[in-house]
C-alpha cells in the first residue's frame, strides 16, 4: 500500500484558516467562520470545490516552507521556463490597541528565475460547492456575488486574463488579495508588502515570548504556531481541526466534522499553552466557557460551535469526498452524546486562572456560582455510564478515563475553593473526589495488574495512561509500572505508535493508530523514569509529520500513512506536552 501524506500547508490569523496545496491551489478555506461553508473545497470535491491556483505552463516541481517562526507560507514552483514563489499571508498584527485579523488572503507571486508563464484561476463557491459565485469585473478587481457578503479579488494581474484563464509572463511581482465583506480600499502593492512585513513581525514576536526548552524546540515552535491559529479569537473557542470528513483510514467510513470546540480537547490545548507561557488564549476561553455555563444549566455538551451554539445536527453532503471517502459530513452527532469527563476538564483548564500568581484573582468574577454549578453537574452524573472520550455511538459504560477526570476536576475545584475561601465547596469537592476514586478502582484487574477501559469490561484503553501522567498512580510505584507494561503489551504498535483500543466499535476494529495516544505513551514513559525510551519513541514519532512538520489525527501502523482530519490540534498538543515532560526530566543546560 502506498504511503499517504497530506500535501498542504496551513495559514491562519485566528479569524479563518486556509490550506495551501503544494500544487498552489487553496484546497480548503471556510468563510466567514471556521465552521462556515468552504469557498474553496477542492480537498473534498475536485469538480464542486472551486479553485484558486497559480500554476505554470507545462510540467513543474514544487517545494513548500514557512517563513521562519511564522504562519506565513511559501510555495516555490520550478518549471521549464523558470522559477517563482507564492507567499500566502493571512494578515495578523497589532493595530489601534487590538489585533487586526481581517477575512483577507494575500497571495504574492514573485519571479525568481527566468520568465515563467503562469495561469491564475480564481473560482470561489458557496453552499458547500452547490453554488458557483458569479464574477463581475471592475477596473482592477473582480466581485464574486452569491454569498451573504461580496467576495472581492483585487489584483494587478489583468482581469481579463483571470476571467479567461489565460497564461501571463511573470516578469514582475504580482499580488492577489481576496477579501470577504470589506474590500481592500488601499494601494495594492504597498499595502500587501506592509501587511506581510507586519504579519511576519507579529508571529516572530509571539514566538519570542514563548518559554520553550531546548528539546526538539523547532518542532514545538511549529506545533505552538499551529495551535494558536486554531483559536477563533472573536469568541475564544478552540477547534479540534480546520477540516471535515478526512477519514481515519481509507474507506473506513470514519469521517467526522472537527471544526468545533470540544471541551475535552481544549483542556489539553490550554495545558500546552500554559507550558509555553501564553495566557491570553486561556483568558479568552474562560469567557467562552462562562457564556456556555450561563446558557446550559443542566449539562454541558461535549462540543459547541465557535460561537457556543449547541445545534450541530449531522448532515451528509453530495460531494465526492477526500479520495472518494464517504460520507462527507457537516455537523457532528457527538454533540448529542453523554460524555461526562468534560466537567472535570473544564475545571482543570481554568484552574491556573485562580492559582497561578501571574493572574490577578480580582479578574475572576462570579467564581462561587460558576464552580458550584459545575460541581453540581458532576455530582449528578459521577456514577453515570457515558460514551467516553472515543465517542462510542452505540456503547455506554462507566469509563475509567471519565472518572479520572471527575477525580482530577474535583481536586481542581478543591484548590479553587481554598483560594476563594469557600468551605462548602471544599467539602463537596472532597466527597466527589472519593466517589470518583472508588469508580476508578472498580476498573482494576488484579490478575493482569492493569486498569481496564470501564467497569465490567476486559478491554484495555490508551486513555488510562493518564492515570500515571496525572499522578492518580504514583509514577514511582510498581502499580504504575505494571499498568504501563500491560498497556504496552496489548496496544503498542511498531515505531512508537499506539492504538487507542483494539476491540470492535460501531465501525469495526480500528485500522490506524491515534497519534496523541503515542504521545501519551511518551509522557508515561518519562513519568516512570524510562526517559531514554521516551526520547527514542518521541523521535520516532517525528517522522509521521508531513513536509511542513504538520501532524494528522491518525497514522497507519504498517505504512506510516497520515489519516484523519488535518492538521489535528490534539496531535500537536500531544507533541508539545510530551516534549515538555521530557525536557523537565532532562533538566539540561543549553550548552550541554
Amino acid at each position: 500500500m502506498q504511503q499517504h501524506y497530506y500535501q498542504t500547508g496551513l495559514i491562519g490569523n485566528c479569524a479563518y484558516l486556509a490550506h495551501i496545496h503544494k500544487n498552489t491551489n487553496v484546497s480548503w478555506m471556510c468563510w466567514p467562520r471556521f465552521d462556515s461553508s468552504f469557498i474553496f473545497g477542492n480537498m473534498l470535491d475536485e469538480q464542486k470545490g472551486g479553485e484558486f491556483s497559480l500554476l505554470p505552463y507545462g510540467k513543474y516541481s514544487s517545494v513548500q516552507y514557512y517563513e521562519e517562526n511564522t504562519n506565513v507560507l511559501c510555495t516555490e514552483i520550478t518549471c521549464e521556463e523558470g522559477r517563482y514563489r507564492i507567499t500566502d499571508i493571512a494578515p495578523r498584527f497589532r493595530q489601534y490597541e487590538r489585533y487586526f485579523r481581517p477575512l483577507m488572503l494575500i497571495r504574492k507571486i514573485e519571479p525568481l528565475e527566468g520568465t515563467p508563464r503562469v495561469r491564475a484561476i480564481c473560482k470561489p463557491v458557496a453552499g458547500y460547492g452547490q453554488k458557483e459565485l458569479k464574477p463581475n469585473r471592475g477596473s482592477s478587481h473582480i466581485d464574486y456575488h452569491g454569498m451573504e457578503e461580496t467576495v472581492r479579488l483585487t489584483t494587478n494581474i489583468p482581469i481579463n486574463y483571470i476571467l479567461e484563464e489565460q497564461f501571463i509572463v511573470l516578469n514582475e511581482t504580482k499580488y492577489m488579495v481576496l477579501t470577504y465583506g470589506s474590500p481592500l480600499e488601499a494601494p495594492l502593492e504597498s499595502t500587501s508588502e506592509d501587511f506581510l512585513r507586519k504579519t511576519v513581525l507579529y508571529w516572530r514576536r509571539w514566538v519570542k515570548h514563548t518559554t520553550i526548552a531546548e528539546f526538539h524546540q523547532q518542532e514545538v515552535i511549529r506545533s505552538s504556531l499551529v495551535l494558536k491559529i486554531h483559536q477563533y479569537e472573536d469568541t475564544g473557542a478552540i477547534i479540534a481541526a480546520s477540516t471535515t470528513s478526512l477519514p481515519e483510514f481509507d474507506q473506513s467510513g470514519r469521517t467526522w466534522d472537527y471544526r468545533y470546540c470540544w471541551l475535552r480537547d481544549t483542556f489539553y490545548v490550554l495545558t500546552a499553552f500554559n507550558h509555553i507561557g501564553h495566557f491570553e488564549e486561556m483568558e479568552r476561553y474562560f469567557h467562552y466557557m462562562a457564556d456556555i455555563s450561563v446558557r446550559h444549566v443542566e449539562r454541558y455538551q461535549p462540543l459547541y460551535t465557535v460561537t457556543g451554539g449547541d445545534k450541530l445536527d449531522e448532515k451528509f453532503l453530495d460531494l465526492e469526498g477526500y479520495m472518494g471517502n464517504q460520507p462527507v459530513r457537516i455537523g457532528n452527532q457527538a454533540s448529542e452524546h453523554i460524555q461526562n469527563d468534560i466537567y472535570g476538564q473544564v475545571l482543570i483548564s481554568l484552574l491556573p486562572l485562580y492559582v497561578d500568581k501571574r493572574f490577578a484573582l480580582s479578574e475572576r468574577t462570579n467564581s462561587y456560582d460558576w464552580i458550584s454549578n459545575t460541581l453540581l453537574k458532576m455530582e449528578r452524573i459521577v456514577n453515570e455510564a457515558d460514551a467516553g472520550l472515543w465517542e462510542f455511538r452505540n456503547l455506554s459504560q462507566v469509563h475509567c478515563y471519565t472518572n479520572l477526570f471527575h477525580w482530577a476536576g474535583a481536586s481542581a475545584a478543591y484548590k479553587i475553593a481554598c483560594f476563594i475561601g469557600k468551605e462548602d465547596l471544599k467539602n463537596r469537592a472532597l466527597k466527589l473526589k472519593e466517589q470518583a476514586a472508588a469508580n476508578i478502582e472498580k476498573c482494576y484487574d488484579p490478575a493482569r495488574k492493569v486498569y481496564q477501559q470501564a467497569i465490567g469490561t476486559q478491554h484495555l484503553d490508551a486513555s488510562t495512561l493518564q492515570l500515571i501522567m496525572m499522578h492518580y498512580l504514583d509514577p514511582a510505584s510498581a502499580k504504575a509500572r505494571d499498568h504501563l507494561a500491560a498497556l504496552e503489551q496489548s496496544l503498542k504498535a511498531p515505531n512508537g505508535l499506539f492504538f487507542r483500543y483494539k476491540h470492535m466499535d460501531d465501525f469495526g476494529k480500528p485500522e490506524s493508530t491515534f497519534l496523541i495516544s503515542a504521545f501519551w505513551h511518551v509522557e508515561a514513559l518519562a513519568c516512570v523514569g524510562r526517559v531514554d525510551e521516551a526520547i527514542k519513541s518521541f523521535e520516532n514519532l517525528m517522522k509521521y509529520s508531513n513536509h511542513l512538520g504538520l501532524f494528522s489525527e491518525d497514522v497507519h501502523y504498517e505504512t506510516g500513512s497520515q489519516w484523519g482530519n488535518f492538521p489535528q490540534a490534539y496531535s500537536h498538543v500531544g507533541l508539545m506536552n510530551a516534549a515538555y515532560r521530557i525536557a523537565r526530566k532532562l533538566d539540561q543546560p543549553n550548552f550541554f
